[in-house]
C-alpha cells in the first residue's frame, strides 16, 4: 500500500521564518489600514466633491456603490491570484493599482472619472486586501508569534473605518476633499517600498495550477449580483423588481457555483475549506460583525453630525475611545484568552459585549451627552469587536494547505464586505421605515418631530444591529469546536487531519512535515 504527501508537485516551497517577518507585519499592517479607512475616509469626502463636481444627490451613491461592487465581486478571484502568481506579486501589483486609481479619483474632474476611479480602486482593493492576510498567514508560523500578528491586524480590520472618520474629518477641514484619495498614494509608496525589501518571495516547484474560469465567473457574478442587490434595495426600496432580480441571480449563481467546486479540476475555492466548521464559524462570525460594524459607524455618525451638530472631526475623535477599547481587546484576546479558552467562548463573549453595546445605544436621544450617554456604550462595542474579529480571522486561516492560504484569506474579506452590504442596506431601510410611522402618528410636522424622528429610527436600526450581534453569539457557540478539537488541514481532495486552535500547540501554516494519507 503506497502513502501519498499532501503536499503536492504543484505546491510551494516554504520560506524559513525570517528576522524581518515584524517588518513584513508592518507593511502587511498598512495596507489593509489603507483597504479599511478608504470606504470611510471618502464618505466623509462626498459631500464637498458633490459640491465641487456638481452630480447629483442620486448620483451620489454611485461613489461609494462602485467601489463596493468591484471589490466584493473580485476578492475570491483576487486571492486565487495570489496563490497563482505569488503574493508578493500580487501585493506589490495591488499596491500600485490602488495608488494609481486613488491618484485618478483625486485629480477627477468629473463624475464618470471619479466612479471609473472607484471602480479601479475596488478591483485592485481585492487583490490587495486577501493577497494582505494570505502574506501575514503563511510568515507567522509560530504560534504565539502568529497569535501577536492577528492581534494586531484583526484590531485595524476592525478599527480602520473609525481612523477613517477621523482622518476623512481632518482633511477635508484642513485641506480639500481630494487629499482623501491622494493620502492613498502616500502610504502605498511607503507599503510598495517595505515590500519589495520586507516581503519574501516563495519559490514554486513543479506546474503552475491552473486558474478555475469557470468558478471564478460564477462567485464574480453571484458576489456582483448581491452587493449590487443589496445597494439597489437601498436606494430604490425592497418593492424594486431590479432589487429581487439581482438577489435570485446571486442564488442561482452561487448555487452553479458550489456545483462547479464540486467536479472541477483546479477548484477555486476547495469547498473542504469552507465546510469546516471552525472555519464555517469564523467567516459566519466576520460576516455578522460586519454588518453591525457597519451599522455602528453609519448611524452614530449621523447621530452625533446631525441631531449633536458635531464637525466632522469631532465625530472622528468621539470614536477614539471605541478604537482603543478594540486596539487592547485584540491584544487581550489573541495573546491571552483564545490560547486558554479558544474561540467558542472568546467569539460568542464578544457577540454578547457588542449586542450589550447596541442596547445601550437604543437609551441615546437628543439630550444625551457624549461623556455620559455615548462613550460607555462605545467603549463595550470595541472591547465586543476586538474579541470578536481577530480571533475569527485567525480561526479562518488556521490549517490552510499553503496553495490555498489566498483564496481562504479573500473567504475572510468577502465575509465583512457582504455583512456590510447586507447590513447597511437592511439597517438604513428598517430605519427609514421607522422615520417615516413616527412622522406620520406625529402630526402636524415640524422641525422638533424630524428630529425626534431621526433619533427614533437610529434606536431601531441599534435594536436590529443587537439582534444581529445575538444571532451571532449563538451561531458561534453553536459552530464552533470546543477548544483543542481544532480545524480541519483543507486539501483540494477533500482530506482532511486535524489541528488544534490553541495557539500553545503547533500552527499548521508552512510546517515543513507532510501528512501521509492511504
Amino acid at each position: 500500500m503506497s502513502h501519498t504527501s499532501l503536499v503536492s508537485p504543484d505546491a510551494v516551497i516554504a520560506p524559513p521564518v525570517s528576522s524581518r517577518r515584524w517588518w513584513t507585519l508592518t507593511t502587511v499592517a498598512l495596507a489593509q489600514l489603507m483597504v479599511v479607512l478608504d470606504s470611510t475616509v471618502v464618505n466623509i469626502a462626498l459631500p464637498s466633491a458633490q459640491a465641487d463636481l456638481g452630480f447629483s444627490n442620486g448620483e451620489r451613491q454611485w461613489i461609494v456603490t462602485a467601489y463596493s461592487l468591484a471589490f466584493g465581486s473580485l476578492l475570491l478571484l483576487g486571492g486565487r491570484l495570489s496563490d497563482l502568481i505569488g503574493r508578493k506579486r500580487t501585493f506589490i501589483i495591488g499596491l500600485i493599482g490602488f495608488a494609481g486609481a486613488s491618484a485618478l479619483g483625486g485629480a477627477a474632474g468629473g463624475f464618470g472619472m471619479l466612479v471609473g476611479a472607484r471602480a479601479l480602486q475596488g478591483a485592485f482593493g481585492a487583490m490587495l486586501a486577501p493577497t494582505a492576510l494570505a502574506v501575514l498567514t503563511t510568515t507567522f508560523t509560530i504560534p504565539k508569534e502568529r497569535a501577536r500578528a492577528f492581534g494586531v491586524f484583526g484590531a485595524i480590520a476592525g478599527a480602520g473605518g473609525a481612523v477613517g472618520l477621523l482622518l476623512g474629518g481632518v482633511l477635508t477641514e484642513n485641506f480639500d476633499w481630494r487629499w482623501n484619495l491622494y493620502i492613498n498614494v502616500v502610504i502605498a509608496v511607503v507599503a510598495v517600498i517595505g515590500a519589495a525589501i520586507f516581503v519574501s518571495q516563495v519559490e514554486r516547484t513543479g506546474p503552475r495550477p491552473k486558474l478555475d474560469i469557470p468558478g471564478t465567473l460564477f462567485v464574480s457574478g453571484a458576489l456582483f449580483s448581491l452587493v449590487y442587490g443589496f445597494s439597489n434595495a437601498e436606494s430604490e426600496g425592497w418593492g424594486s423588481p431590479l432589487t429581487w432580480g439581482f438577489l435570485v441571480a446571486s442564488g442561482l449563481l452561487l448555487v452553479a457555483f458550489v456545483l462547479w467546486q464540486r467536479r472541477a479540476e483546479h477548484p477555486l475555492l476547495p469547498l473542504s475549506i469552507v465546510l469546516d466548521r471552525n472555519r464555517g464559524a469564523a467567516y459566519s462570525s466576520v460576516l455578522i460583525a460586519g454588518a453591525g460594524m457597519f451599522g455602528i459607524f453609519l448611524f452614530v455618525t449621523y447621530y452625533l453630525q446631525a441631531s449633536l451638530h458635531y464637525t466632522p472631526i469631532q465625530t472622528g475623535l468621539s470614536f477614539l475611545p471605541m478604537i482603543g477599547m478594540l486596539v487592547l481587546a485584540a491584544q487581550l484576546s489573541t495573546n491571552i484568552f483564545v490560547p486558554r479558552f479558544g474561540p467558542k467562548i472568546m467569539v460568542p463573549f464578544g457577540m454578547t459585549l457588542a449586542g450589550i453595546g447596541m442596547v445601550y445605544l437604543t437609551h441615546v436621544d437628543l439630550t444625551s451627552t457624549y461623556a455620559a450617554d455615548l462613550l460607555p456604550p462605545l467603549m463595550i462595542l470595541g472591547f465586543g469587536m476586538g474579541s470578536i474579529m481577530p480571533a475569527s480571522m485567525q480561526t479562518a486561516t488556521l490549517g490552510i494547505d499553503r496553495r490555498f492560504a489566498g483564496v481562504a484569506s479573500a473567504m475572510v474579506n468577502t465575509s465583512q464586505q457582504v455583512g456590510g452590504s447586507i447590513g447597511t442596506a437592511l439597517l438604513n431601510t428598517l430605519a427609514a421605515t421607522a422615520a417615516t410611522d413616527y412622522l406620520a402618528s406625529h402630526l402636524p410636522p415640524s422641525a422638533a418631530v424630524a428630529a425626534q424622528a431621526a433619533v427614533h429610527s437610529y434606536a431601531t436600526a441599534y435594536w436590529w444591529g443587537a439582534g444581529f450581534f445575538a444571532v451571532g453569539a449563538v451561531l458561534s457557540a453553536l459552530l464552533f469546536r470546543r477548544r483543542g478539537h481544532g480545524v480541519s488541514l483543507s486539501n483540494p481532495h477533500g482530506v482532511s487531519t486535524s489541528t488544534s486552535t490553541s495557539t500553545s500547540s503547533s500552527s499548521s501554516i508552512g510546517e515543513s512535515a507532510p501528512v501521509a494519507v492511504h
